[in-house]
């Protein structure tokens, strides 16, 4: 945000009950949670959590530049303080104001939604807005009660779009999240097995990420995938014109964006040509992404859905869809080490959808190696898929299965349900281990050739087996 007094934040924030104490100070331009990234003249939110208080951290980050600090009761910090009932409802009540009051000025504001995807799909629409204007979106995945009001506040007097990531884990959590940050087109990307444990299941997924479009009205545009029908049925719930988009026929709608002749590259870097209806007038343009994996063709399409929804041009979006890169760490993050082996990292988190694509993906890059490198293997580090429920064993033995039967020569697996994987591998007559994440770089002899994918919940902490392979990268 535009730095500003703190008498100009307590406006912003009503009616939500704050008070300043201490002197009328100027604050911004950023609002952080870590000591640690306290910049000069930050305001910084003390927020207390399970294991450690913020409040006890005000004090450092005032020494490190903070010119204030907003909390729940006062701290040793020496600067002022915005005092409110509740931090991340003050942090809540800050974002609302900062996005009312930049939308009255044009901001166009974007949210997305989906059990897998979204974080890929976020970085692809911000890189296509930035060709047109200020962007602002979310770094990683900050998609939650804390995420989603924390990227609003990034917002300055020049920024023309807001692109918000929007998780749930349960009913009415999205809804809260369009009540802070109002949209006027939302992505639904598609209805999975993420969190299902929480959810309760697929029905009750659906209900919650369609709450991202039922509050749209006739000026909004509600994007949706027409190659998933539990996407498709919320057309029926919103008031919003409708933007489709998708591989197969798609429905009649104001704007249709689909993907024809798509073809894989090498390093399965998907190429198809962006065919686009809108206004009776149909234009196709070429696209080669630089990113990983046949999924991400679906992604593109939402991105590009979305900015053609705000205005942008076919030929502009085609162009910048063409030059992204990926921008969040630990999501199909293709490495060549010098010897040849390939490590695709997509260890940030895993669900059963994603978990499927990644594998698929590894094994299209193992058959494009075998042009060079005629033995080249899969070779598979799985972790567990958590916030699965009841379903987690039946889940784990469907991947591991799965894995074999599209071709992956060895699956080391970690975690709780390491047993359920490698016995659906056994089943599929692929060799499988139980694993130790730390013992895994050491024990694996991989040759020229080879693909290593390396894929788990966060919580699973894999990514240390990726750091750990990739130290010989080229």
């Amino acid at each position: 945000m535009r730095p500003r007094m703190l008498s100009e934040l307590v406006a912003l924030m009503r009616p939500s009950p704050v008070e300043l104490f201490g002197d009328d100070v100027m604050v911004g331009p950023d609002v952080v949670l870590d000591n640690r990234s306290a910049t000069n003249g930050a305001l910084f939110l003390a927020i207390p959590g399970e294991r450690v208080d913020g409040h006890d951290y005000a004090p450092s980050a005032a020494r490190a530049g903070a010119a204030a600090v907003m909390g729940n009761r006062a701290t040793e910090a020496e600067v002022p303080h915005l005092l409110v009932e509740d931090t991340v409802a003050g942090l809540s009540a800050l974002a609302r104001g900062v996005v009312r009051e930049a939308r009255r000025r044009g901001l166009v504001s974007i949210g997305i939604t989906g059990s897998s995807g979204k974080t890929s799909t976020k970085d692809l629409l911000a890189h296509v807005l930035e060709g047109a204007g200020e962007t602002v979106a979310p770094t990683g995945s900050q998609n939650n009660e804390i995420g989603v009001p924390l990227t609003a506040c990034r917002i300055g007097d020049q920024t023309a779009y807001l692109v918000s990531e929007m998780g749930a884990r349960g009913i009415g959590h999205i809804a809260w999240l369009t009540s802070l940050v109002p949209l006027d087109v939302a992505v639904v990307l598609n209805v999975g097995h993420a969190h299902v444990g929480e959810f309760g299941g697929l029905e009750q997924t659906a209900l919650a990420k369609r709450e991202l479009v039922e509050g749209l009205d006739g000026t909004g545009w509600a994007v949706l995938n027409a190659d998933d029908p539990r996407v498709a049925d919320m057309r029926e719930h919103t008031g919003a014109r409708l933007a489709w988009f998708g591989e197969g026929e798609l429905p009649p709608g104001d704007l249709q964006v689909a993907a024809r002749n798509v073809a894989m590259g090498a390093f399965s870097q998907p190429r198809f040509d962006l065919v686009v209806v809108r206004n009776a007038r149909e234009q196709s343009v070429p696209v080669q992404l630089k990113l990983v994996g046949r999924h991400q063709v679906s992604n593109a399409l939402a991105a590009a859905a979305a900015a053609l929804a705000t205005g942008a041009a076919v030929e502009d979006v085609a162009s910048r869809l063409a030059s992204a890169e990926p921008r969040s760490s630990w999501r199909m993050e293709l490495h060549p080490r010098s010897d040849g082996v390939l490590i695709l990292n997509d260890s940030y988190n895993a669900n059963p959808d994603s978990m499927a694509a990644a594998v698929r993906t590894a094994v299209e890059l193992a058959e494009a190696q075998r042009s060079e490198h005629p033995h080249a293997r899969v070779i598979a580090v799985l972790g567990d898929m958590l916030e699965l429920g009841p379903l987690a064993q039946e889940a784990h033995l469907a991947i591991g299965q799965l894995a074999g039967d599209l071709g992956v020569t060895q699956l080391l697996a970690v975690g709780e349900f390491s047993a359920q994987l490698c016995e659906g591998a056994y089943r599929a007559g692929v060799e499988a281990s139980q694993s130790h994440r730390d013992e895994i770089a050491a024990q694996l002899e991989l040759r020229a050739g080879d693909v290593v994918l390396i894929k788990g919940s966060r919580g699973v902490g894999l990514e240390a087996v990726a750091a750990a392979l990739m130290e010989d990268t080229a």
